[in-house]
């Protein structure tokens, strides 16, 4: 069974519960449900509805915040960005074009305008996004050369520790949750890229491309 993130055929099994099975890649370290566990997209939308996440909600914007502040400290506006995986309230573009930068967004089921996936950004956002991706290798790669040189690609999502944290943690239970990152996964991505990697706090991670 290939590494979804990385191709590799080297993998092995990391966990199982009561729905669904897990497995870890020994190259880049990623742990993944295996594609025949995956939601289909009538179900993984179904779930995306129930989210409760508006654009004016100060409790949401102080979590998107995590990724804000650090993403507006390395680029100053009017940076063009685009925020990839927005969802049904694009808050963080929001918060961004407050700010005086210029967003696109895209969300394959919320903002599918492919035409913002042909063209370059300063910077791309994914929060939430990137445990959610079907085929993480492909669409990394594809984001990743959207940005221009020296621009960045900021990331929100949850690390992978070690596994007895993982058999008791509540983020693997989400169904639409399907790719789980740890710190060595990302460190093969900027390896991968060539690029620079920055980890801020427990859950943001900032990856820049070189000049």
């Amino acid at each position: 069974m290939r590494c979804p993130l990385c191709a590799d055929k080297r993998t092995q099994p990391y966990h199982t519960d009561q729905r669904r099975d897990y497995r870890q890649c020994c190259n880049c370290r990623l742990v993944f449900v295996p594609k025949e566990q995956h939601l289909n997209d009538a179900q993984e939308k179904a779930e995306y509805d129930l989210h409760q996440n508006h654009i004016e909600d100060p409790g949401y914007r102080a979590f998107l915040s995590r990724l804000f502040l650090p993403m507006t400290a390395k680029l100053p506006p009017p940076a063009e960005g685009l925020d990839f995986g927005c969802g049904p309230g694009p808050a963080l573009a929001r918060m961004f074009e407050e700010d005086g930068y210029k967003m696109q967004v895209y969300d394959k089921f919320y903002a599918n305008n492919t035409g913002v996936l042909a063209r370059q950004y300063d910077f791309i956002s994914c929060t939430e996004v990137v445990e959610h991706l079907s085929q993480p290798g492909e669409t990394l790669d594809s984001l990743f050369a959207l940005i221009k040189p020296g621009g960045w690609l900021g990331v929100m999502t949850k690390l992978v520790i070690e596994k007895t944290a993982f058999a008791r943690w509540h983020y693997k239970n989400d169904l639409t949750h399907i790719n789980f990152f740890s710190r060595e996964t990302f460190e093969y991505l900027a390896n991968h890229w060539g690029c620079g990697l920055e980890f801020v706090g427990k859950d943001v991670i900032l990856m820049q491309k070189h000049q």
